[in-house]
């Protein structure tokens, strides 16, 4: 085999970085390197990621003059955001420029750019079911990335626009059962019966690989990804046999949940009205049996469960 390519991975020491930097160490027969970029390259995390295997490089989106080396001599990269970490969608924006920008600059020539729908082709601006935020937007970290798509398509860049979905890990954190009045736990959520896509956080970046590794075949294509969609009902049953005592499904208003008073609950209840609302073209444009295509490994919700039971008793105790 001759000399691998490197793969530039942003956002390495969180979800979806992560799970990418793994699954390239992990196919050592694969034709890859990875260049896993942090701001911090001496946490723990990028130690970590350095043991794996990773050539860790410390660089900064909010400063486009860091990226360069990033990208130096750099076959591919994983350009992913994160909103939730400062929660503004203009400041996204201008992250994702500068990575457009540092990419097409090295040449880039084959960039995945991990964005999601814009909200507001379902839900416009005027329509007042759910509350504009931050002046302009429904759903400010969906409605964001979707508006920094065209900046790699301007800068040149060849790209591939994968679309995420809910990662079921929330399951173990902010989207937690949680136990009611009378002991049982529940999920709360205001998705009505509505279906919800959801993805192990892990299939991302084994999906991302495969693209990666269908050369260009996906350049210019948006590859909308999910392992399953499922009622908030039906993963409430899945939970309950796999933590051993009920957990019930308790739906409520997105207006409610909105008014829950979390950093970012505006936010949430947008989302996932957003999920409800425009639930149809949400899962009919993750199609599971092509997503399966480009990973066969695709674990559907009930064997997510399987794999993290214990971390989810123990999160729930």
């Amino acid at each position: 085999m001759g000399e691998k390519q490197t793969i530039t991975v942003f956002g390495a020491t969180g979800s979806q970085g992560g799970g990418l930097v793994r699954a390239i160490v992990a196919d050592p027969e694969g034709g890859f390197a990875v260049r896993a970029v942090t701001r911090h390259s001496d946490s723990p995390q990028a130690r970590e990621l350095t043991r794996l295997g990773a050539e860790v490089v410390q660089a900064d989106m909010d400063d486009e003059a860091s990226l360069a080396a990033a990208f130096e001599h750099a076959y591919g990269a994983y350009l992913v955001t994160n909103f939730w970490e400062h929660m503004s969608a203009e400041r996204e924006k201008a992250q994702a420029l500068a990575l457009a920008r540092a990419a097409s600059h090295a040449g880039i020539q084959h960039a995945i750019w991990s964005t999601l729908e814009d909200t507001r082709d379902c839900v416009p601006l005027e329509d007042t079911r759910m509350p504009t935020l931050q002046e302009h937007y429904k759903v400010p970290h969906f409605d964001g990335k979707a508006e920094a798509d065209h900046y790699f398509t301007e800068e040149g860049v060849p790209t591939t626009f994968l679309r995420t979905t809910f990662y079921w890990e929330n399951l173990l954190t902010i989207a937690a059962p949680r136990r009611g009045e009378d002991g049982v736990l529940e999920l709360v959520l205001p998705m009505g019966d509505r279906r919800l896509s959801g993805i192990a956080v892990a299939d991302i970046g084994k999906t991302a690989l495969a693209v990666f590794k269908r050369d260009t075949d996906l350049i210019a294509a948006t590859v909308s990804i999910a392992g399953e969609h499922l009622t908030v009902a039906d993963m409430a049953a899945a939970l309950t046999e796999t933590v051993g005592e009920p957990v019930r499904y308790r739906p409520v208003t997105a207006d409610a949940f909105r008014g829950l008073g979390f950093p970012g609950a505006d936010e949430t209840g947008n989302m996932f009205q957003y999920y409800a609302d425009c639930a149809d073209r949400f899962t009919a444009a993750r199609d599971l049996a092509a997503i399966r295509d480009l990973n066969p490994a695709l674990q559907d919700f009930g064997t997510w469960l399987a794999a993290h039971r214990d971390e989810l008793r123990t999160a729930l105790t």
